[in-house]
């Protein structure tokens, strides 16, 4: 995988302050151009679980904000939203944290 460099422990800092305030359980990290939504060279891309009360804004927010935290674009793909071949690769391709 082309995941840019980043220190783990920091990450792994900031994905528990992101699931401490949002519904939201982030399970790893996704290959460069998991995400469609994501442009920035440097982003990067998680696969998720949704917990009850995660609403699209939520998801929108929890994005926001790991990606402030972190200094570049973020996306993340919830599992819930998987179809087809997608469902069955990409919990194989996810890079734990």
């Amino acid at each position: 995988m082309n995941i840019p460099d980043i220190n783990r422990a920091i990450l792994r800092m900031h994905i528990a302050t992101i699931e401490a305030k949002h519904p939201i359980k982030i399970l790893g990290l996704l290959p460069r151009g998991s995400a469609g939504h994501v442009f920035d060279e440097n982003g990067l891309e998680f696969l998720a679980e949704k917990r009850p009360g995660l609403s699209l804004l939520g998801l929108a927010e929890a994005e926001v904000h790991l990606g402030d935290l972190l200094g570049r674009q973020v996306g993340i793909v919830l599992v819930s939203g998987l179809k087809g071949r997608e469902a069955e690769e990409y919990p194989r391709l996810v890079e734990p944290v």
